[in-house]
């Protein structure tokens, strides 16, 4: 086999292991919690234009999270699991 196709090959071991939760390999792989941002947003006392505006979040986005119509993803969801667990903190960092 090519030099090529073993690089490949090799990466794609590598990402079925770690998509696979790090088995046999030195990557922790990290999976935010689902966060009830309705709930985060009142315990922080802040109105949906204001958490919006602090956090980097559009206000509609906000409002469909709040709904349940879509689900923070990605960056988002982790920054939310941030907030959820030290909220000061995030914003000292923001300030």
């Amino acid at each position: 086999m090519s030099k090529a196709f073993e690089s490949i090959r090799q990466g794609l071991h590598e990402a079925i292991a770690h998509a696979q939760g790090g088995a046999g390999t030195d990557v922790r792989v990290y999976r935010p919690q689902p966060v009830d941002v309705r709930a985060l947003r009142r315990r922080v006392a802040m109105t949906q234009e204001q958490f919006a505006a602090r956090f980097g979040f559009s206000v509609a986005t906000l409002r469909h999270w709040e709904r349940g119509d879509r689900t923070p993803q990605g960056p988002a969801l982790v920054l939310l699991n941030v907030i959820e667990k030290d909220p000061g903190a995030v914003l000292n960092a923001l300030s």
